[in-house]
């Protein structure tokens, strides 16, 4: 039997063709980058390859890299190895990876949304056999609302807080959901002021070449009266901070796919918590797979075993394997971080279970999930 194209070992997914890893999380010599995020990104390697509205990015986290950017749709031979980046509407230049090897075709999706949400290019299916995908949100339980419509509610929240004379903060990841709020922001409301975190990372996509709508950095030289004017966006590691309570008395946001979990956002404190994620949902998931035409499919992360359980009813042959992906952001996270930061343990997953073996019935969340 013909060995795959790609085999996943104990440093990352391999292509022993063409001498190169895809997101390896041990230093190796040549690695290609789907994006950005701190589980699939990594210090160490000799070289990097990724799209190039992630070279800033990279080098602000990882410092100096050898890193080499190409487009999406521009093709590389590596050993006689075609190898293509294609949108993975992740975040701004998040890429799905394309490898083919006579005829053989493989799709390494990293992570992605299909929803386009205005900022990131917007996810594009590939045709091949065999499809790597994540399955962060791969539970019936999980179903987005249109952006429009959360973005909505969080400029009505904005503007209720500041009839209230109450300053505004909102929480998200510092490279994707920050950039994601700050361009659906209804900007007639005030200005946007940023923690230092969020604001190196836009400072970063700027030197790249994005347009972003104007923020003001948080310093100490900052005036607290004019900041609560505004709308402060934050990242998860400064909630219950001194950095926060010093905007007192404020309202609090949390931007999140896990918000649709019942008491994620009692756990965080929030007075508000925002269904509003940069994975695929349940049916997202389902159709970037259809879509690809694949006859195999491995989860790396998230719901894997339910997740490939359903696939293989319905017709996909899918397997799970081992992954260290899926702690995103993990630079941001607390020290111990709550269930929405980290993802369910795999405890969670398996009790969660016994809950769907009908995939939609007595899913006990589903309520507020979709509301």
């Amino acid at each position: 039997m013909a060995k795959p194209l790609l085999e996943f070992t104990d440093r990352g997914i391999y292509c022993e063709k063409g001498r190169f890893y895809i997101d390896p999380w041990k230093p190796v010599d040549d690695a290609i980058i789907t994006h950005a995020h701190a589980d699939h990104a990594y210090w160490g390697h000799k070289h990097y390859l990724a799209h190039h509205l992630s070279r800033e990015v990279l080098l602000y986290r990882l410092g100096y890299i050898n890193l080499r950017t190409i487009e999406y749709g521009e093709k590389i031979v590596k050993n006689g190895v075609q190898v293509s980046l294609f949108p993975a509407g992740h975040v701004i230049g998040s890429a799905q990876i394309r490898v083919e090897y006579k005829g053989e075709v493989w799709v390494v999706s990293g992570d992605y949304k299909i929803e386009d949400d205005g900022i990131s290019t917007p996810f594009e299916p590939i045709k091949c056999q065999h499809f790597i995908s994540e399955c962060t949100f791969g539970m019936p339980v999980y179903s987005w609302k249109p952006q429009a419509r959360i973005f909505a509610d969080v400029n009505n929240w904005w503007r209720t807080n500041l009839q209230n004379g109450v300053a505004t903060v909102l929480v998200g990841y510092s490279l994707g959901k920050a950039q994601r709020i700050l361009q659906n922001l209804d900007l007639d409301n005030g200005k946007v002021y940023t923690h230092g975190v969020i604001e190196n990372t836009n400072e970063a996509l700027r030197r790249n070449g994005v347009i972003l709508n104007p923020t003001e950095r948080i310093t100490p030289e900052s005036s607290k009266e004019e900041v609560r004017k505004g709308l402060i966006l934050a990242p998860p590691s400064s909630v219950g901070t001194p950095w926060m309570r010093k905007f007192q008395p404020y309202s609090f946001g949390y931007c999140s796919g896990w918000m649709a979990l019942r008491g994620a956002k009692r756990r965080r404190a929030a007075d508000r918590g925002f269904i509003m994620s940069d994975h695929a949902d349940w049916n997202g998931l389902i159709s970037a797979i259809d879509a690809t035409g694949c006859g195999k499919v491995y989860l790396t992360h998230g719901y894997t075993a339910s997740f490939a359980r359903y696939l293989n009813e319905i017709g996909f042959d899918a397997h799970e394997v081992h992954t260290l992906y899926g702690g995103e952001e993990e630079e941001e996270a607390s020290p111990q971080p709550s269930p929405e930061e980290r993802g369910p343990t795999d405890e969670e997953k398996n009790e969660k279970m016994h809950k769907v073996l009908s995939f939609g019935e007595d899913l006990g969340e589903a309520g507020e999930a979709t509301t």
